[in-house]
């Protein structure tokens, strides 16, 4: 994706599940745990940038003695900032620095912060374009009893946040902030609450001291039934991740599945994190060792260390996001791989149509790194239909065979390349500035002499085409210096016409090439009343529950054809110094689902949310469009 989109997050929760002396004599080292929490850490800083946090939780520490930690960062480099942190404290005897780690787990534990047996990290990407450290997850809700503080972090966004946040008014908090991370804290943190003092009152009827009633109470917290009292009203796509100060631990996924979460057991210790080759590299185990979390299911980690897969929400319709496939998701993940690669072959025949099967006159490449897969799908499904080709040429030969003509058949192969190589990262001092256009066609340095002036086709495939800013500010008039016959940019995936209110930054439709060439083929046919149709009926539908409420927008794109639009589309796109002819092939909806078929989440592409706030969503969307309202729906 040349411009590339975020993710909002990535999780990792580790649980040993013996004392730190047992890693320093098997694994050589009590920092066992932490040096995962960071690996793990790293290898999704795909996920987001723009703040880290880890959380440290000391089981069975004495009153009076600290148990939870949590260092976080919103730096330039939070990954690493968080882990300075955490390696300066483990480098201190009474407060004064040595640069030996300290080796007695049995002191470490006693005096280092982060020597534990339960860990969380956590890699954040602001959707709400809020980075303050207040905003970085873990969120901590505090308390002088153990089983009643909280941790959580989470990728995940609510569509309902407004809806939640008046219930906690209603029973009467005043929430510290509106946002969907504090109000999911606060969620969870109301039923523990309740939970305490449902179990505090059982055992004091019984007679038991206080005292006696906190152990107990730790005991027999029942976490499942917490996550299923506060996640009735959730409306969005979440894995959560939470501790409890006594030493509980949940991961808990949306019922559609919408978000990804995984996670592994021995009998040393649990690991669940966001990708599953995080945790296959981290731990070094095999593929099918590593689960996934099933829908509206909650991995929940006793104090003892007991595991349990619970069932919190009842299942809906699985619509795992197909974007995790396509682009977010690391592509050393065998499934994903495979579907990357599948997403480009399926591209092959619209591909042969476009340059009519002169494929000896055309070059194909890719831009940017991340479609790098797909355009190895694409090579082998043209490899393989010239493949088809020779064996009918060869065929229609007549003998006697000659040399010379087989030999020049069998080596016709299409034509692969390395055509465009980033070669800066340009700073915004210049964003004001009016030379700023040809800066940026500076990104990328091509490479000459492979394209024949003005003869060949140029194919160039990304993973998505989102917004089209920097195809037609750079990559086109840059691909246009080979002075190639045309230009054919394609889409492993499909038009991106919705906006995604479960954790992308996808949020506002004015973004999206393909409604702004909806939007401008309504007017120059003449349909403009279509726009102010919807815009009435889309302002009318706060009157009505999110549950009946239709997506509206999709009547934006009804009267034409996907080809329609991806012709406006090639239009918008080519500048007026671009030579040559200039094409978009974007992937079909069919297409998309044979590559992915179980990650089917689509709404991004055809509107078909799978909650009931998605429409509301895209609703608001388009009113704050023709309002001009630049701000997000959600």
């Amino acid at each position: 994706m040349v411009e590339a989109l975020e993710h909002d997050c990535g999780i990792v929760l580790i649980r040993l599940k013996k004392n730190l002396e047992y890693y320093r004599v098997n694994y050589g080292s009590w920092q066992y745990g932490l040096n995962k929490l960071y690996l793990l850490m790293e290898k999704q800083h795909n996920r987001g940038q723009d703040g880290a946090g880890a959380v440290c939780l000391k089981m069975d520490m004495p009153p009076g003695r600290k148990y939870l930690f949590r260092y976080r960062s919103n730096s330039d480099n939070p990954i690493q900032d968080v882990f300075s942190k955490i390696n300066k404290a483990s480098r201190k005897i009474n407060g004064r620095k040595t640069d030996k780690l300290i080796p007695d787990p049995g002191w470490a534990k006693e005096h280092v912060p982060f020597a534990g047996e339960l860990y969380m990290g956590h890699l954040r990407y602001g959707t709400y374009g809020k980075n303050s450290i207040e905003h970085v997850h873990p969120v901590m809700r505090e308390n002088n009893w153990r089983s009643r503080n909280l941790v959580l972090a989470g990728n995940f966004n609510m569509t309902n946040t407004d809806e939640l946040f008046r219930s906690l008014v209603e029973i009467g908090q005043t929430p510290k902030d509106f946002s969907d991370t504090v109000t999911v804290l606060e969620n969870v943190g109301h039923f523990l609450d309740e939970e305490n003092e449902e179990l505090f009152r059982r055992y004091k009827q019984e007679g038991y001291s206080n005292i006696e009633i906190s152990s107990f109470i730790e005991e027999n917290l029942d976490v499942a039934n917490i996550l299923r009292r506060a996640s009735k009203r959730w409306d969005g796509g979440y894995v959560i991740t939470g501790m409890i100060g006594h030493g509980d631990a949940f991961v808990m996924r949306d019922p559609w599945g919408i978000r990804p979460a995984y996670f592994y057991e021995d009998d040393d210790f649990v690991v669940s994190a966001s990708e599953r080759p995080v945790i296959q590299t981290a731990l070094n185990v095999d593929y099918d060792k590593v689960q996934e979390l099933p829908p509206g299911q909650a991995l929940i980690i006793k104090k003892d260390g007991h595991t349990s897969l619970e069932q919190i929400r009842e299942v809906q319709q699985v619509r795992s996001c197909s974007f995790e496939r396509i682009y977010f998701s690391r592509g050393s993940d065998a499934d994903i791989y495979a579907e990357r690669k599948r997403l480009g072959e399926l591209l092959v025949p619209a591909v042969l149509k476009s340059i009519d099967n002169d494929l000896d006159n055309t070059v194909f490449s890719y831009i940017p790194n991340t479609a790098e897969s797909a355009f190895y799908g694409l090579i082998k499904g043209i490899e393989d239909h010239m493949n088809d080709e020779k064996i009918k040429e060869i065929l229609s030969l007549p003998a006697p065979l000659d040399a010379d003509r087989l030999r020049k058949i069998i080596r016709r192969r299409p034509r692969a390349e390395k055509v465009a190589i980033k070669d800066i990262k340009l700073r915004t001092f210049i964003a004001q500035d009016a030379g700023r256009k040809d800066m940026v066609g500076h990104v990328y340095d091509v490479t000459y002499g492979i394209v024949h002036n003005f003869q060949d086709n140029l194919v160039v495939i990304d993973d998505s085409i989102v917004r089209g800013t920097t195809l037609r500010e750079s990559i086109i008039r840059i691909l246009d210096r080979l002075h190639p016959k045309k230009i054919i940019v394609l889409s492993s995936s499909p038009q991106i016409r919705y906006p995604d209110c479960y954790g992308i930054d996808m949020a506002k439709l004015s973004d999206f090439i393909a409604f702004r060439a909806a939007i401008a083929l309504l007017k120059e046919t003449g349909r403009e009343e279509v726009i102010n149709r919807v815009y009435l009926e889309a302002r009318e539908q706060d009157r009505l529950p999110k549950e009946e409420i239709p997506n509206y927008v999709k009547e934006i794109y009804r009267p034409f054809t996907p080809e329609e639009i991806s012709g406006k589309i090639a239009q918008m796109l080519r500048t007026s110094e671009v030579h040559a002819e200039v094409e978009i092939v974007y992937q079909t909806i069919e297409n998309l689902h044979k590559a992915c078929p179980h990650n089917l989440g689509d709404w991004y592409f055809t509107g078909d949310y799978p909650t009931p706030g998605g429409n509301r969503v895209v609703n608001r969307s388009f009113v704050n469009y023709i309002e001009g309202r630049d701000v997000r729906a959600y």
